[in-house]
């Protein structure tokens, strides 16, 4: 069991660099305004620790590539610690190691998140080194190369020799023909290994200008002096000249299941049903969020205690979403136990969907998925690095960052029959990609 727990850990690593955001205790107090060039600046004042988060979030992802040059949003995750015109190449992280703090960066298909973590007293520097990548980050041969070499390496050691590592590519490109959501972020090693230098400096000046970015400050700051320092470090950054392409490209429906199986060096088969989602920020994605909670959340969901207490059939189930922008997947995935195929898993998972299809949940499982709900609302967002990036998500995706506070709001309106005419709307055999999983050795 431990070993499958660690396999879902790895895929929910691989697939999702965060979930919903929950708003703590208490309102999160903030305050946001932009400057002249552009840049969306939200201050978030908590004394409590020694702390600040510098978060900069682009609103650049995998979504906004050419299908030709995959991977590119992906590319500069890494680039854009090479180092700056002044800063040396490779000694970017060091200022921050140095200074006390961490540092990282991730990329989703909809926007690129860099931040530092840092004491206090270190808010200058943060604020520095974020000006100066985006200012002028060192898009250079050399960088480039040393980069393409690193992010195909990822590629092999993350998605080709990880077990169920290809889980999401196989996935999305079955389920997507058109929209930019059919490949992942981290795209296809043979556009980067043949773009060109000028290819990644034009899209460094066209997505990673102050006027597609949002910085988030958060921690033990004073509001007045860190405006000041904003205005000084960011204000003199030119805004970018270039038109930012935003696709607008609406998947038609997927017409009818899609079943495929795939072989992989694993050793245990996988089951995974894709269902086509509405975007986030919708009803029916809270009430779809509410009905993955009833079916996996705990081990007391109703997929768990069916198919692994009960029946023993499986080993291990999981319901969750693909949080995108527009819209995407919700994954139901299960390994069978021993002794046990993936027909007769599919059929046991199918007849517990299909009893939330048929009749409404009783009030005392709803009011406990409330309290779940309600409960990661409270536990959640409890770091300064989590309200940051929440903040500055909210903000990127919907113009809206006190959705940090509200959203639960959204939660608590969905209905018992909401959860079961989402349950019939989208998860239905002709809006699924079914994938079987098996080893190798099988084929």
């Amino acid at each position: 069991m431990n070993k499958m727990k660690n396999t879902f850990l790895i895929l929910f690593a691989l697939l999702l660099t965060g979930n919903l955001a929950f708003a703590g205790q208490g309102k999160i107090e903030f305050t946001e305004y932009q400057l002249d060039n552009g840049l969306h600046v939200i201050l978030h004042q908590d004394n409590s620790t020694p702390i600040v988060a510098v978060s900069v979030m682009y609103h650049v992802g995998s979504k906004n590539e050419q299908p030709n040059r995959t991977g590119f949003a992906h590319f500069f995750e890494h680039l854009m610690f090479e180092g700056t015109e002044n800063i040396p190449r490779g000694e970017y992280s060091k200022y921050v190691e140095k200074s006390g703090g961490t540092l990282n960066a991730n990329t989703t298909a909809d926007r690129t998140y860099y931040y530092e973590i840092m004491p206090s007293n270190q808010l200058e520097m943060g604020l520095w080194l974020e000006s100066e990548r985006m200012l002028h980050a060192k898009v250079d041969s050399i960088g480039i190369q040393t980069q393409k070499g690193v992010v195909i390496e990822e590629k092999k050691q993350r998605y080709d020799n990880t077990p169920y590592g290809s889980l999401l590519v196989e996935t999305m490109k079955r389920a997507f023909k058109e929209h930019p959501y059919r490949w992942t972020t981290i795209g296809d090693p043979d556009h980067i290994l043949a773009a060109k230098d000028e290819e990644f400096k034009s899209f460094y000046n066209e997505f990673y200008v102050p006027n597609n970015a949002v910085l988030v400050i958060a921690g033990d700051i004073n509001v007045q002096e860190t405006k000041q320092n904003v205005e000084k470090y960011f204000g003199s950054i030119p805004s970018g000249t270039k038109e930012i392409y935003r696709p607008e490209i609406v998947e038609p429906p997927l017409g009818g299941e899609v079943r495929d199986t795939v072989f992989d060096n694993i050793q245990l088969p996988l089951l995974i049903h894709a269902y086509r989602t509405p975007a986030m920020n919708t009803p029916d994605f809270y009430a779809l969020e509410m009905l993955n909670t009833l079916l996996s959340d705990g081990q007391s969901s109703r997929l768990n205690k069916s198919l692994v207490d009960e029946q023993q059939i499986a080993l291990q189930v999981n319901s969750f979403p693909i949080p995108f922008r527009d819209p995407s997947v919700n994954i139901v995935m299960a390994f069978p136990n021993m002794g046990n195929d993936l027909n007769d898993l599919e059929a046991a998972m199918e007849l517990e969907i299909e009893e939330v299809k048929n009749n409404l949940i009783n009030e005392k499982e709803f009011q406990k998925l409330k309290n779940q709900i309600e409960n990661d609302f409270v536990n959640s967002n409890t770091q300064i690095a989590s309200r940051a990036n929440n903040l500055a998500r909210y903000h990127t995706f919907f113009g809206n960052a006190d959705l940090i506070n509200t959203e639960i709001d959204n939660y608590l309106a969905v209905t018992r029959e909401d959860i079961r005419r989402v349950a019939n709307k989208y998860f239905t055999e002709d809006n699924r990609v079914v994938l079987y999983y098996l080893p190798k050795k099988q084929q």
